[in-house]
């Protein structure tokens, strides 16, 4: 397995995303599957495990720590995440990571991150009152965190905010990062200014959560023809091994073969040429199918209501390849105020009149508005929530 360093610390190529790991008819994580997968990946190489909190309901932590523990500690690297972005009223670090090591069974964390820096909990994870980014700089100088990084799915404006607020102080960050996100989510634009900043990048969702191994016959075709025997997700994979600054890939296996699949196109170096990436990005243009904004700006002057029309028709064009996978868009249209929804588009059409794509952006205010009832569901969400504080507070009892 190839490898690469981040901050002196060599890392593999591939990572072991365990979000999805396989479960049981019942729903529990099946944890002879998951040790026949991590014995397959640290047989090859594949030896960062990325978990979180809140990953299969707080036991993805407790799973893949009782695994890896077969191991000696030195032999894996092991991160996990402070779920700032889910909990509300309760911010203990402490707590949440004294719990996370026992969970995992171990004494450090070779990689920590604050998950999901968004719009919205940008100002949970800065709030001196919580003393989060305090307390965890503290436990990275007495070593029980290697490396501090966070990860973020927010436009590149909340991105660069954490970033120049605290210079030198993140190791990596970890965006997600696909051939199809390289323009719709601006991907691009997040690597190339991590780059300049000289941080290392760790990639999640490279098949988009499985949607861009999941393509029509016809997209399946198109990828053939740029290299014939091309499967979708190695042609993903590919991609992304292009850039030089991607220390990790992170892919969220759930079954055997996939590891397999994945470590085989990893060993044997695929990656896409020039003119082999031109065609890929143009298949993803066709994939999109959304609205081409770009983000001038000139609609916001006119909008009598102030609204930020680039980053709702970004919601938009998110929702539109894909509602299941609009997690990011879910969670921008969530950040916003009451009054900056689509829902307070009042139609004038001014515009529409300015826009240079000529975008007819209240009928796309308009749909985006009739799908976020299912999109959000506020009321489950706010359950949710209450529901995880409940759990923390008895946790941290």
């Amino acid at each position: 397995m190839d490898t690469s360093f981040i901050q002196g610390t060599a890392v593999p190529k591939l990572g072991f995303g365990t979000m999805r790991l396989p479960t049981k008819e019942d729903g529990t994580i099946d944890e002879g599957r998951v040790d026949e997968m991590i014995d397959t990946a640290m047989q090859n190489g594949v030896n960062y495990f990325d978990t979180a909190y809140p990953y299969h309901g707080g036991m993805s932590e407790v799973v893949v720590g009782k695994s890896l523990s077969r191991y000696p500690r030195e032999s894996f690297l092991l991160a996990d995440k402070f779920p700032g972005h889910q909990i509300r009223d309760v911010y203990d670090p402490q707590g949440i990571f004294e719990d996370q090591l026992k969970k995992c069974g171990v004494e450090y964390f070779d990689f920590y991150l604050l998950h999901n820096v968004y719009e919205k909990s940008l100002p949970v994870y800065t709030d001196e009152k919580w003393g989060i980014i305090d307390y965890f700089c503290e436990q990275k100088r007495l070593g029980r965190i290697k490396h501090l990084g966070f990860s973020s799915h927010a436009d590149i404006f909340c991105l660069k905010e954490i970033v120049e607020r605290f210079p030198g102080l993140f190791d990596f960050c970890q965006i997600q990062f696909n051939y199809l996100d390289y323009t719709l989510q601006k991907a691009k634009d997040k690597y190339e200014y991590l780059t300049q900043k000289g941080i290392p990048v760790i990639v999640m969702e490279p098949i988009r959560g499985g949607r861009l191994a999941k393509i029509t016959d016809e997209e399946k075709a198109e990828i053939n023809a740029i290299r014939k025997g091309m499967q979708p997700a190695e042609a993903a994979l590919s991609f992304i091994r292009r850039f030089d600054n991607v220390a990790i890939t992170l892919s969220g296996m759930s079954a055997l073969e996939q590891m397999k699949e994945n470590i085989k196109t990893f060993d044997e170096g695929v990656m896409l040429n020039d003119e082999e990436t031109e065609k890929i990005l143009s298949l993803a243009e066709k994939m999109k199918k959304s609205l081409p904004c770009t983000s001038c700006r000139y609609c916001v002057s006119e909008c009598p209501m102030g609204l930020d029309i680039p980053t709702l028709i970004s919601c938009y064009n998110d929702i539109k390849f894909s509602k299941e996978g609009s997690m990011t868009a879910a969670m921008r249209l969530q950040s916003l105020a009451k009054d900056k929804l689509p829902s307070c588009c009042i139609g004038c059409g001014h515009c529409t009149s300015i826009c240079p794509q000529k975008i007819e952006v209240p009928k796309a205010l308009t749909e985006l508005s009739s799908v976020m009832p299912t999109l959000l569901d506020w009321e489950k969400e706010s359950k949710k929530r209450e529901q995880m504080e409940i759990a923390l507070r008895e946790k941290l009892k």
